[in-house]
């Protein structure tokens, strides 16, 4: 691994951290000044996971801050503020493996029809944001490895935006983008 993915996992990890530990203090000016990357405006997920299964993830689909903030914000977001799991615990916390994405950015596909979009979509690959009457939802594209169907994929996808599926014949916006993995061994 290296030296950037590693800094990035070790921030990710410092910054849960640092809510069981109030000693555990993260130095952003000597991070930014040592590594400047760190500096860029760039959009990353963080997903925890414990013995396989998600335990957290929250992100930003948009750049808007710069990676360090990024990083340290979604952390803490995934482990304690994802509405489908209750806050992680010290114990928790110590089962966790930890996944950085980092996202390009999110570029509108133009597509016909059902069929057309599945052809244009490619798994594995594409993470896909979906908007439609003012609802949105966006699975990663890791989220293919558990749905590899493109209907269930669609389906679910729907269903996380709070549509009916049958809404996909409204055709509604679609969004892709590619992510970068940094994965826990």
């Amino acid at each position: 691994m290296d030296e950037k993915n590693k800094l990035l996992l070790e921030l990710a990890r410092k910054s849960i951290e640092s809510v069981f530990d109030e000693n555990i203090k993260i130095d952003k000016d000597t991070l930014l000044n040592k590594f400047t990357f760190l500096k860029e405006i760039e959009a990353s997920f963080v997903t925890l996971t414990k013995d396989g299964q998600l335990r957290g993830c929250i992100g930003s689909l948009v750049a808007h801050r710069i990676l360090l903030e990024d990083i340290i914000h979604n952390s803490k977001a995934a482990a304690f503020n994802d509405p489908r799991f209750t806050p992680l615990d010290k114990d928790e916390y110590k089962q966790i493996k930890v996944e950085i994405s980092l996202l390009t950015k999110p570029e509108l596909l133009k597509y016909s029809d059902f069929k057309d979009l599945e052809e244009k979509l490619i798994p594995n690959k594409h993470g896909v944001i979906l908007e439609l009457d003012g609802k949105r939802a966006t699975f990663l594209p890791q989220v293919w490895e558990q749905l590899p169907n493109f209907n269930d994929f669609m389906v679910h996808l729907c269903r996380k935006a709070g549509l009916n599926p049958s809404s996909l014949s409204a055709l509604p916006k679609i969004f892709i983008y590619e992510a970068i993995k940094i994965k826990e061994d």
